[in-house]
């Protein structure tokens, strides 16, 4: 599996082999025993139990992606990192002090996003979500207002009112974890705080949920 992301890669300068391992030692590359028809682009092959395995090369290609359109945005404080689930809640904590984003942790305030009575009301130019099935209330009222959104997508999950899905496992914790990372050091590259082929210091660990291991 690892030769074969590699000879997709050749163009994806600042990933290593490092980085490879460390999406499959996360379990970033496995699906779930559903998939998605507009999902079925981002899977590699389905294995005899049913599980669908999930081409990493296109998952690395689409964090470049959406850093670019992150970094697009002029003011950070435009863009909202977002879980509703427990595992994701730290990830999105180290990625809003990293960037200098917004975060939203845990329960969304209904009509965030629509209601301008809402006391916690914000006008975000873009929006990331950890699982877009479980995150779902912001995805929606996102597409209400026309703010953009990016995405950690399983292979069953629905990319409706997704702009850039980022193909991953979204339900597994390490997972979460290193995709956050990943996500966290490209804008930062991007950005030139961080050298091209520079190793960050920054460990996946610190982008872990507080669950006992």
């Amino acid at each position: 599996l690892v030769s074969f992301i590699q000879l997709e890669m050749n163009n994806f300068l600042g990933f290593t082999e490092k980085d490879i391992k460390k999406l499959l030692l996360c379990n970033s590359h496995l699906g779930a025993k559903r998939c998605e028809n507009l999902m079925k682009h981002y899977a590699w092959r389905k294995r005899t139990d049913g599980i669908y395995i999930i081409n990493i090369a296109k998952t690395i290609q689409k964090i470049r992606l959406a850093a670019r359109a992150i970094i697009a945005v002029k003011n950070p404080n435009s863009v909202i990192a977002i879980s509703t689930n427990s595992i994701g809640q730290r990830a999105v904590m180290r990625f809003s002090y990293y960037t200098g984003c917004q975060m939203a942790a845990g329960r969304w305030v209904p009509g965030k996003l629509t209601n301008q009575l809402c006391k916690e009301y914000v006008e975000p130019q873009l929006i990331i979500l950890t699982n877009p099935t479980l995150d779902c209330q912001p995805l929606s009222e996102a597409s209400f207002v026309n703010v953009p959104t990016i995405a950690f997508c399983n292979t069953d999950s629905s990319l409706k009112f997704v702009d850039i899905s980022i193909p991953g496992n979204n339900s597994h914790r390490y997972s979460v974890a290193v995709l956050w990372w990943m996500l966290t050091r490209e804008v930062m590259k991007l950005k030139g705080q961080i050298g091209e082929s520079e190793e960050w210091e920054i460990p996946v660990d610190l982008f872990l949920d507080f669950q006992e291991n």
